[in-house]
């Protein structure tokens, strides 16, 4: 009989791409994870994983050995829940952009969370750069992300339109003088929207506020400091939109993923953001 603590070491590097961030889910260090490994290959006599410095790719008899390992690890689960009487609770990971309706969202999925007592929830706030690495590296089940439209498979999608929005008494310098911009840090798609923009129209720039969360850039707008690209759900009262001052800009997309790995529970999530999400932009498109 295989040991199933070996089993899951191996599924988990499987899932996560690599040793690290397989030791990371299972709560090990890097060498221990390793070492597991090496164990199990030893046992089944056998190399499972071809390695080429951080990168790992199964071998033919690692891919063989996966489909056994997760119905061994799932029976394993069935029995102990059938023994012992307790329910699994199925933990959903899920990521939302800061700017992202967060009251109402938050609200929704809470609600879901509340009608289901074997679901946990995971929530993490973040940048889209961030959340979409993290859903590929198999750390999220479910995310909304921010990115170039038709980039990649997605449950739904949905156009966002962008806006230069700044204080109610906002006066744009001569077009000599840099544009002041209030903006997310590094790697948000409407950062480089704007930058783009501005630098194809010849506009020089300078970054006049930056923060990661929206509270912080609506309050630099609200405050005169300077002007963001931002969607039109990000429109704070203090705000207006003057567009006409500055180049146009193309509209971005929201789409929502599911990885591949998630649990029904997950899609069951996906499908209630799916209709909240669908809601919310007909609200903001009236």
């Amino acid at each position: 009989m295989l040991d199933l603590d070996l089993l899951h070491s191996f599924v988990s590097v499987v899932d996560a791409g690599g040793f690290t961030a397989a030791g990371e889910r299972v709560h090990r260090s890097q060498s221990t994870v390793s070492q597991q490994i090496r164990k199990l290959e030893e046992t089944l006599e056998c190399a499972l994983f071809l390695r080429e410095g951080r990168q790992v790719q199964l071998t033919e008899e690692g891919e063989r050995l996966l489909g056994y390992a997760r119905r061994m690890l799932a029976l394993s689960t069935e029995v102990r829940e059938a023994v012992s009487g307790r329910r699994r609770v199925d933990v959903i990971r899920l990521g939302v952009p800061d700017d992202f309706a967060a009251d109402t969202l938050t609200a929704i999925v809470a609600e879901f969370a509340r009608a289901r007592p074997t679901v946990q929830l995971s929530v993490r706030c973040d940048l889209t750069a961030v959340l979409a690495r993290s859903l590929e590296r198999g750390d999220l089940d479910v995310a909304l992300l921010k990115r170039e439209p038709g980039t990649g498979a997605a449950l739904a999608v949905w156009p966002e339109r962008l806006h230069w929005i700044g204080s109610a008494n906002v006066a744009i310098s001569p077009t000599e003088e840099p544009v002041p911009l209030v903006a997310f840090p590094q790697g948000c798609i409407y950062r480089n929207r704007a930058i783009h923009a501005l630098e194809a129209a010849g506009r020089r720039w300078r970054i006049a506020y930056e923060s990661p969360n929206l509270m912080g850039l609506q309050a630099a707008l609200a405050g005169g400091l300077g002007i963001a690209l931002l969607e039109r759900r990000c429109i704070a009262p203090g705000h207006r939109i003057v567009d006409a001052i500055l180049p146009a800009v193309p509209p971005t997309e929201l789409a929502l993923c599911v990885a591949s790995s998630a649990r029904e529970a997950a899609r069951q999530l996906a499908l209630t953001i799916r209709d909240f999400c669908e809601k919310e932009t007909t609200r903001l498109a009236a």
